[in-house]
């Protein structure tokens, strides 16, 4: 028994390291372009293309929530063809919605049109990118899904990188990001291919086809913004109630944060095409969360031992968040507890849970800016309203997939 069990956990840890491998590829790549571009920029440049950079993570958000229905539909059946239709359908959406908001976004700023155009633009060509990341996660093809993550990682940096080295400014360079996020596009596709269509059993694949629409893609991209929102908003606030020095302590201490909740990021991904299987989500749920937590509890070890580490690298001056480094990575470690726990709300198409998140984001915000007023003040306040919620979502998450479990079993029993 020991023996089979080890050989079914196998290809999940092989999934697990292969999208790893392509998601850090595409983490370092994407660091060591602010980082250069920090340098090449200047002081006065770089404001400008970070900003921006920050503005075109935000269009991530449509695209995240493809790539998630995307999976889901083609788990239920539904054909590889009418998914690229629906890609399709929210790329024209997404460029219209871009087109408004190029203007506004760029008096908002203070920033040039063409360089607002540039990290706009690319959010068309990214939806068509995740949609086909979408596809091949929904079929588990996850050798393929860890080589696309990589390579589009690297395509998006590459190009930026030698604009900016040749002397290029902001404008040239997230012109060429957005040509290398096309690029990853249609390698993607490639990648992909055409896969026979599928249909759910007794059901016809024109049903299939009309059954997909815009509507879960925003529902799931509301559920994509709130996790985002809830694990940025505190670099917002700190900057309202710190003075400059202990809100650049805090920033820093985010790093910790955002290495705790990205590090496990496969764990999702490789588990979500089971969530959204009714025989296999409430376990798929488990797993996921029980190995998220691990990962958590690992990572908050790790960062509760480099913390000597922090003022030799960044300087004496972060020295006071050295003992709450452990602290700020438990928040990133909670977060992505909550973020595999709503995937699997998208993956079962209850996305009203993430009214939760929201309202914890409120109370966040609402308790940051009446009571904390120190570093520690705050780091407490938010992983505490962070594990909080994360706890009523993921008691309502599985007692959900444990009773959805139940109805699919009696199902045959009922049949005449």
């Amino acid at each position: 028994m020991a023996s089979v069990s080890a050989v079914r956990r196998f290809p999940v840890v092989a999934d697990l390291t292969l999208v790893t491998a392509g998601a850090m590829t595409a983490n370092v790549a994407g660091y060591l372009l602010q980082l250069l571009a920090g340098r090449w920029l200047g002081v006065s440049g770089y404001s400008e293309f970070a900003s921006l950079l920050a503005v075109q993570l935000l269009c991530a958000v449509p695209a995240l929530a493809l790539q998630n229905v995307v999976a889901r539909e083609l788990v239920r059946g539904a054909s590889v063809a009418a998914l690229r239709g629906l890609q399709w359908r929210c790329a024209v959406i997404v460029a219209v919605v871009v087109a408004v908001l190029v203007p506004v976004v760029t008096s908002a700023l203070n920033v040039g049109v063409a360089a607002c155009a540039a990290a706009l633009g690319a959010a068309p060509a990214l939806v068509l990118l995740s949609g086909e990341q979408g596809v091949l996660q929904g079929g588990r093809r996850f050798r393929a899904l860890g080589v696309v993550l990589g390579a589009a990682g690297i395509l998006r940096v590459a190009p930026a990188l030698v604009v900016l080295a040749v002397g290029g400014g902001a404008a040239l360079a997230l012109c060429a990001a957005a040509l290398g996020i096309a690029v990853a596009a249609v390698f993607a596709r490639f990648v992909a291919g055409s896969p026979p269509a599928r249909t759910r059993a007794g059901t016809d694949e024109d049903e299939v086809v009309q059954a997909i629409g815009v509507l879960p893609v925003l529902r799931a991209a509301q559920v994509q913004a709130a996790l985002m929102a809830l694990s940025s908003t505190d670099l917002i606030v700190v900057r309202m109630v710190l003075d400059d020095a202990d809100a650049s302590r805090y920033a820093l201490g985010t790093i910790a944060a955002k290495i705790a909740f990205w590090l496990p990021q496969a764990v999702g991904v490789v588990l979500y095409p089971r969530m959204a299987q009714p025989t296999h989500s409430a376990r798929a749920i488990r797993s996921a969360l029980a190995v998220l937590s691990g990962i958590g509890i690992v990572a908050v070890i790790c960062a509760a031992i480099a913390a000597p580490l922090a003022p030799l690298l960044a300087g004496q001056d972060y020295a006071p968040i050295q003992g709450l480094l452990w602290l700020f990575a438990l928040h990133g470690a909670i977060l992505a507890v909550l973020q595999g726990a709503m995937l699997s709300a998208i993956a079962v198409d209850r996305t009203a849970l993430a009214a939760l998140t929201w309202l914890g984001l409120a109370v966040e915000v609402t308790l940051m800016v009446s009571f904390a007023r120190s570093i520690p003040a705050l780091i407490t306040t938010v992983a505490s309203v962070a594990a909080v919620t994360t706890l009523v979502v993921a008691v309502i998450v599985l007692r959900t997939a444990d009773r959805d479990n139940t109805v699919h079993n009696l199902e045959p029993e009922r049949l005449p």
